[in-house]
């Protein structure tokens, strides 16, 4: 058990990290994308956007959204997959023997919602993948409004006239927008997966032991 003499980074250095990563990529985003859509705006004979009304824009929403609802579908299919799938000898799966299966080491307090039963708990057990779809449809819904956007900026900047939401969804440029995405997420899943039966990370979680034999199923 983590004592309370331990400091908040340690507590927490894999979050802060993370988090710190994602904030020093958006905005190198944000400042490479509005000087990228700037330059565009500029040889079409449009004047440019501010940065603020950058962040508003349909070429900020749908590179932004198109991005995060892949990475929403990869880890909700995920987290849904592995509850039925396996694959020997992977650390990504969990072991082919119910009976290898981990206990429970933390003997903590159980949570309300599991305490409750009914309806509470049904929510509870699968809160994971309810949370990740629940994202993934915020993130599609704010990348199709952001494509269409962009879209019909692009159409005004080349003379042509705008389309309507409906007809940009039906159209082939937003499904290869979110196809493009999809199936490398998936890829980099099916690379964990496969690599982990045979290759090691020293001390990751994410990897078995060394020590290990390839046939080994499971962290």
């Amino acid at each position: 058990m983590v004592g309370s003499d331990v400091s908040f980074f340690k507590r927490n250095g894999l979050s802060l990290v993370l988090v710190s990563l994602f904030v020093a990529f958006l905005a190198a985003q944000v400042l490479s994308g509005h000087a990228s859509h700037n330059e565009e705006r500029q040889q079409s004979g449009f004047a440019t956007l501010t940065l603020l009304a950058y962040l508003q824009s349909g070429h900020f929403v749908s590179a932004t959204f198109e991005n995060w609802e892949s990475e929403f579908l990869q880890m909700g299919m995920y987290v849904l997959l592995t509850v039925w799938l396996r694959q020997r000898g992977s650390a990504e799966s969990r072991p082919l023997d119910p009976a290898q299966e981990h206990e429970r080491i933390d003997p903590g307090p159980t949570p309300w919602p599991a305490r409750a039963g009914g309806v509470a708990r049904l929510l509870y057990a699968n809160s994971l993948a309810l949370a990740f779809f629940a994202l993934f449809l915020a993130s599609f819904a704010l990348h199709a409004l952001g494509s269409w956007r962009h879209g019909n900026e692009e159409r005004l900047m080349h003379g042509q006239l705008p389309q309507a939401l409906g007809e940009h969804l039906a159209g082939a440029q937003f499904w290869f927008e979110s196809f493009q995405n999809w199936q490398s997420e998936f890829l980099a899943v099916l690379a964990i997966v496969v690599l982990s039966i045979w290759l090691r990370q020293d001390k990751s979680p994410e990897s078995k032991p060394v020590d290990a034999p390839h046939r080994q199923t499971g962290t």
